[in-house]
């Protein structure tokens, strides 16, 4: 799923791949990348400030996917690099790579994630925050 899109690195986040993230097949389970995906934004919008929401103001995670080349497997640590693909008004889209730390070159799963900023109280798109759209800018 190598994207045609432009992208810029926004963020790198290290994760440990856990005993307990694999299935009775001895791989990760398909459904943890989704929280390695999650990990990563996290870790993106703690690097910002912007993670707690302000005045009723915050994300909301509206869509997401994950494509998988290869199995991952403990033990070892994920290499979770979050690129911006796409920033609108109120929206920035994500692209995720995903590489072990036992084989760094190779990308073993690649996502996409689109955040809208929320007014929660009113359930409306607002405009995003400076730090995001200032983070994702060329």
């Amino acid at each position: 799923m190598t994207s045609t899109h432009h992208k810029k690195l926004l963020h790198t986040e290290i994760v440990p791949i856990r005993w307990g993230d694999m299935d009775a097949v001895g791989h990760v389970n398909n459904t943890i990348f989704f929280r390695y995906i999650e990990q990563a934004r996290i870790g993106w919008f703690n690097s910002l400030g912007v993670l707690e929401p302000v005045n009723g103001v915050g994300p909301s995670l509206i869509s997401t996917s994950c494509t998988f080349f290869k199995q991952l497997a403990y033990p070892g640590n994920v290499e979770v690099k979050t690129y911006c693909s796409e920033i609108g008004r109120s929206s920035v889209t994500t692209i995720i790579e995903m590489r072990p730390s036992y084989d760094p070159e190779v990308v073993y799963a690649e996502g996409t994630a689109k955040i809208v900023w929320v007014d929660y109280t009113k359930g409306k798109s607002v405009p995003l925050p400076n730090e995001i759209r200032n983070s994702a800018a060329d």
